[in-house]
């Protein structure tokens, strides 16, 4: 599923559309279907969690792929990957050396939107700061955890997902952290660790950024590369018990609404119960 390092990855897989000409936008979103980027260049494209940014001139179009949003590449005239009708953006960019232009199009993208390059900032300034960015240990890093103990009575587990207290982390990344720590994702923030937390989430994320295959037990092997995402009712890799599988989320325990209800694995021994 998309995180953290998946956006880094497609944005370095897009890295070639940097300073070609745009010559057709397609938009497929009623609130910015009237935008049109051609005649224009693209300027840059960067990640930040898993937000995806694009600059044409002193425009942004941003994007966001949820759970289902993808990214295909094509020349102009061959055939899509995925229905027409999933096609969010569609962008068309001078081909040179090839005849034909290059069409890039967005499916299913979960957010669409497009603004001014002097409104980025507030943009994405509810965001925490991103793991995989260059100014998480300049700041970053104590900025999260400023944020995460702001709340000591929230769930771990709810708090890593929350990206406003850091970008990148998703439910994937949220169980092993929890289990390479041994702690129960619903323990309260403050009766574990934040500083182990943190490192051990910076650690297997930067390690995976670049690797097609995310692997948090060092183990490449298929069906072997996490400890305890998606492995319900199998055997810990540390201990032989039965990987447990639950949800977290929904209301907090102050009974304030929270983020929507996620699966959380854990190891009953290895991580013992909040």
């Amino acid at each position: 599923m998309p995180e953290g390092d998946s956006v880094l990855q497609l944005s370095r897989r897009l890295q070639f559309m940097v300073g070609r000409e745009v010559v057709g936008t397609s938009l497929r979103v009623p609130s910015v279907a009237t935008i049109d980027f051609t005649g224009t260049h693209v300027d840059r494209i960067w990640p930040y969690g898993k937000h995806l940014f694009m600059q044409f001139g002193r425009r942004v179009l941003h994007t966001h792929l949820k759970m289902e949003g993808t990214w295909s590449i094509q020349l102009k005239g061959d055939r899509w990957r995925r229905a027409g009708h999933t096609a969010r953006v569609v962008l068309d960019l001078e081909g040179a050396p090839h005849p034909r232009p290059i069409e890039v199009v967005g499916h299913d993208l979960g957010l669409v939107e497009v603004f001014g390059v002097d409104d980025y900032h507030d943009r994405v300034g509810h965001l925490g700061p991103d793991v995989l960015g260059e100014e998480w240990e300049a700041g970053g890093r104590a900025e999260a955890r400023r944020r995460l103990l702001a709340r000591p009575s929230r769930p771990v587990g709810t708090a890593l997902l929350d990206q406003k207290n850091l970008a990148g982390v998703g439910n994937e990344y949220r169980a092993e952290i929890c289990f390479l720590c041994g702690v129960h994702p619903a323990t309260p923030v403050g009766d574990v660790d934040i500083d182990e937390i943190l490192d051990v989430t910076r650690r297997v994320m930067w390690d995976n950024r670049l690797a097609p295959l995310r692997v948090t037990t060092g183990v490449r092997r298929a069906g072997e590369s996490t400890y305890v995402f998606g492995r319900n009712h199998r055997p810990c890799r540390r201990c032989g018990s039965l990987i447990r599988q639950d949800f977290l989320g929904g209301v907090d325990r102050g009974g304030d609404p929270d983020e929507l209800e996620r699966v959380i694995w854990w190891c009953p021994v290895c991580q013992p119960g909040a």
